[in-house]
């Protein structure tokens, strides 16, 4: 018995923000439809052919989820799915501005009908406001918050490298309906949830925020090291390889001036003592880890800063995540069917003692067709 079990989602979905969000709610064993449009489908089907054929991005955001291929103007596809939505718990949305509403999809129409229902709406920028017609991606909104300004190098700016804005608004739309959810098991009445991805992103943006509104200095760009705190960030080896180093606090500042520097007297240095003394003059202590790390390989490296109590890391390729000797250790990998083949599925993070993922297979664009249809309408 997994916790949404017998909880039935219809996801008018596309792209990545939603389909995350749904992905998770069929994990945790939510029946997740997907409604698709025919021929096409959601549009990240087409956005590479990596994975057996098919889209890298479309195979990590949709496993065991049903699809339907569904004109919505169609009048004998529309009845089977306001069948669909008459059916289920959770409508989640993230159609272009406006498309629900002309389709009588909203929330507003569905929930007036069944107030019990959990509809979930995310958009680029929110129902209201001078923005809440343009069209959102993941860079642009990356690009509106902040974000791209405060990464990358002090000559260039930079985006994210993966979809960061979609993904923090999936998960803001996933634990959204889950308090809906737990609302409604408690009240018995649904709510209107809305997610805007500019809100998502935005909120992880305060603190670079803060920083520069409150300490009336422009947001630096570092690269690989870290704007606030230091030392932190990748520091040649020996070998010509880079380890990554990160001292949190003072009392890690000292273990590393002893036991690792060898030179217990820059504790107390007053341009090293605290951390923001550190940060304005880490160009100072970068040579000081670097001498020190000098005599050692990268495993030489790591192993003296494991010895000392010190969080250290390797720069690892993503393809090293499927082979990552703690993910095998812990068993975190499941197979998983796509179209083209099998796939190793990450179990999700949150783990629940004595219960099992279900990690589903991805669907064919209409895989579902016929047994929706059967189920539901004509």
């Amino acid at each position: 018995m997994l916790p949404l079990d017998g909880t039935t989602v219809v996801a008018l979905e596309q792209a990545v923000a939603a389909p995350f969000a749904t992905r998770q709610l069929a994990d945790l064993g939510a029946r997740v439809i997907k409604v698709e449009r025919p021929g096409e489908g959601d549009f990240s089907r087409g956005y590479d052919r990596t994975v057996h054929g098919d889209s890298s991005y479309f195979v990590w955001l949709n496993r065991g989820k049903e699809s339907i291929e569904l004109d919505i103007k169609d009048e004998s596809d529309r009845r089977v799915l306001d069948a669909i939505v008459d059916a289920a718990d959770v409508v989640i949305q993230n159609l272009v501005p406006g498309a629900v509403e002309r389709l009588g999809l909203d929330a507003a129409t569905l929930r007036a009908a069944r107030p019990e229902l959990v509809h979930c709406s995310i958009s680029g920028y929110g129902p209201d406001g001078p923005y809440r017609t343009k069209k959102a991606y993941d860079l642009l909104i990356q690009c509106e918050a902040g974000l791209v300004d405060a990464t990358g190098s002090e000559d260039e700016p930079c985006k994210v490298g993966i979809s960061v804005a979609d993904i923090a608004t999936g998960m803001y739309a996933y634990s959204g309906i889950l308090s809906a959810l737990l609302q409604r098991a408690t009240h018995g009445v649904g709510a209107t949830v809305e997610v805007a991805m500019i809100d998502a992103l935005a909120e992880w943006m305060v603190q670079p925020a803060y920083h520069a509104v409150y300490g009336g200095s422009a947001t630096r760009r570092t690269g690989a090291r870290h704007a606030f705190i230091a030392p932190y960030g990748p520091y040649a080896t020996g070998d010509g390889n880079q380890v990554f180093l990160g001292v949190q606090s003072d009392r890690e500042w000292v273990r590393l001036c002893r036991e690792v520097l060898g030179r217990p007297e820059l504790a107390l240095d007053p341009r090293f003592a605290r951390n923001p003394e550190r940060v304005v003059n880490d160009h100072l202590i970068t040579p000081l880890i670097e001498s020190a790390f000098a005599p050692h390989d990268a495993d030489g490296v790591i192993a003296l800063l494991d010895g000392a109590g010190l969080a250290c890391a390797r720069l690892r390729r993503p393809a090293e995540i499927l082979t990552h000797p703690q993910l095998v250790a812990r068993d975190r990998w499941r197979p998983v069917r796509a179209p083209g083949g099998m796939v190793q599925a990450l179990l999700p993070p949150v783990t629940i003692a004595g219960q099992e993922p279900v990690l589903g297979a991805v669907p064919r664009l209409g895989e579902h067709n016929d047994t929706l249809r059967a189920e539901f309408g004509s």
